[in-house]
């Protein structure tokens, strides 16, 4: 039982209990770009440790606790806590450049740091496997490339309230860091590099042609 992780995990349960209790201490941190444009862009952190619902805060935690031991056990503790913050702060940056002139644009939600570990660990460990719905077996890569690939098209489409430009920033900031991390992953695992970074390139590619 890792330190870091627990601490990690009580402090999004007990921000987000406040949050769940007290609307204004939620509208005072949440993600909102009018607000974060006007100064204060300490939103751009603390809203990583709030929650939308219940619903919301388990699915994160428990996907973080599933795989942050596979990038702690690689990277160890000090590199595993820049993952996650480096991953939340990289969902957030890109939800700025993406949303930027939708002044009303509001989100909440570890998602960003969270995906950002689940490609550091799925980098790591490119062979392992992952239970869809506890069931369907997968391999971790390909579930990295669809989930990006369907973030891109909730990107698109925006037709849901899901913060998929968050759930992208943070895979690009976890992708980044772990290779930063170790460079070795270029040589060790280079077409696992190459394949999962296709749909980050899909991403700015389509940015530039201007059909997001």
């Amino acid at each position: 039982m890792n330190t870091v992780l627990i601490a990690i995990i009580v402090v999004n349960v007990l921000i987000s209990y406040k949050g769940f209790n007290d609307l204004s201490f939620f509208r005072k941190y949440e993600f909102h770009i009018g607000s974060i444009r006007s100064g204060e862009q300490i939103r751009m952190l603390s809203s990583g440790f709030l929650h939308a619902d219940m619903a919301h805060l388990i699915f994160n935690m428990l996907t973080l606790w599933f795989f942050a031991p596979v990038v702690i056990s690689y990277l160890g503790d000090f590199s595993f806590i820049l993952v996650y913050f480096g991953s939340l702060i990289f969902g957030s940056l890109l939800t700025m450049v993406f949303h930027k002139n939708d002044y009303g644009y509001r989100a909440v939600g570890a998602s960003g740091a969270v995906t950002g570990v689940l490609y550091s660990a799925i980098l790591l460990q490119p062979d392992m496997m992952l239970g869809i719905f506890f069931i369907i077996p997968m391999p971790a890569y390909i579930f990295g490339i669809l989930y990006l690939l369907y973030s891109i098209y909730g990107m698109k489409a925006k037709n849901d309230n899901i913060g998929h430009t968050a759930h992208f920033g943070g895979a690009v900031g976890g992708y980044l860091i772990t290779l930063l991390k170790e460079p070795t992953l270029l040589v060790d695992h280079t077409l696992m590099v190459i394949l999962l970074a296709i749909p980050i390139i899909i991403l700015f590619v389509m940015e530039k042609m201007g059909k997001l």
